[in-house]
């Protein structure tokens, strides 16, 4: 099963084996996406990895992309959040069906938290449970409400289309209170300025002047740096106390977190369960213990999940997404 997962830099192609539910080795194929050019460029960059790996004759590509986007219709709808621009109003299932080769028979699109979700759901840490909350922490908040492996994206137990970003948090948007940016601004402030504890050589540099990344306020909370441990407990603890409620309707037995903030697990696992169990006392509901977990395929998951989305869709008619 041919996939793609794309991502706001890059885009990998990928085979999963539909018997093991694993991609092919030697089939992954990871190249980057200049996100800020026009639609042409990027989709001959889209479909540039997956003209690598051998794929059969009229086959069905499932494709995991970020949102905004309308993936019954393949249609982008980036607008003002600066990536894909130029892909806003463009039939990107054509796009790709024209580039693809050999020809598609059929390109279905789906979210990519969803992906990862599914993905989890099937082969890693939301394997058994009926019900998982899985997000990926990073730029942003990704999110998936997952029942019997698909997403529930409408009722009263989940957040509006099932995305944990549209909760707001003493009046802002979740994601200006936990993301990447969230808590380099923290720790900017707590620590006297925005150099002010100087990097620590992390895997996500920041750049000349803004301080230091995610990674690197880790490793200084890991070093003993108060103001590092303090961001990170702060953002996370947040993020707890605004999902408690969630939790409680949703009633999910596992909560995964994948994503870049995810290498970070020893430091945020602590904040995000002190967090949920603030939040539970705060909200008055009885919350079921949920299990937390770090992501087991944090790498494959969106590619596994998207081969699973095309495997439901092609075995025939999907049910629609049961209201939680």
């Amino acid at each position: 099963m041919p996939v793609l997962e794309i991502g706001g830099t890059h885009v990998t192609a990928a085979l999963v084996d539909t018997d093991n539910g694993r991609p092919v080795e030697g089939s992954v194929v990871r190249r980057p996406v200049p996100a800020d050019a026009g639609a042409g460029e990027i989709l001959d960059a889209l479909a540039a990895p997956a003209r690598r790996i051998e794929v059969p004759e009229g086959a069905h590509w499932g494709v995991a992309i970020p949102g905004p986007f309308d993936y019954g219709s393949g249609v982008g709808r980036f607008r003002g959040i600066g990536k894909f621009e130029s892909l806003h109003g463009v039939d990107v299932g054509a796009g790709l069906r024209e580039r693809l080769l050999p020809r598609p028979r059929n390109v279905s699109f789906l979210n990519d938290a969803d992906a990862f979700a599914v993905g989890e759901y099937h082969a890693g840490a939301a394997a058994g449970h009926e019900r998982a909350l899985c997000l990926t922490l990073g730029t942003g908040v990704g999110s998936s409400f997952l029942r019997g492996g698909r997403p529930v994206t409408e009722g009263p137990s989940v957040p509006p289309e099932g995305r944990v970003h549209r909760i707001n948090v003493g009046g802002l948007p979740l994601e200006e209170v936990v993301s990447r940016r969230a808590i380099r601004a923290r720790y900017a402030r707590t620590a006297g300025g925005a150099g002010g504890a100087g990097g620590a050589g992390g895997a996500d540099t920041a750049a000349p002047g803004e301080g230091p990344d995610v990674s690197d306020i880790a490793a200084l909370a890991r070093r003993g740096d108060p103001h590092a441990r303090a961001a990170l407990t702060a953002c996370l603890s947040a993020l707890g106390r605004a999902l408690a409620p969630w939790c409680a309707a949703f009633r999910p037995g596992v909560l995964v977190v994948g994503g870049s903030m995810a290498a970070s697990w020893d430091l945020l696992a602590p904040a995000l369960r002190a967090g949920l169990d603030a939040g539970a006392r705060e909200d008055g509901r009885t919350m079921e213990a949920v299990d937390l977990r770090t992501a087991a395929r944090p790498a494959d998951a969106p590619l596994i999940g998207a081969a699973h989305w095309v495997l439901r869709q092609t075995g025939g008619p999907a049910p629609p997404a049961r209201p939680a």
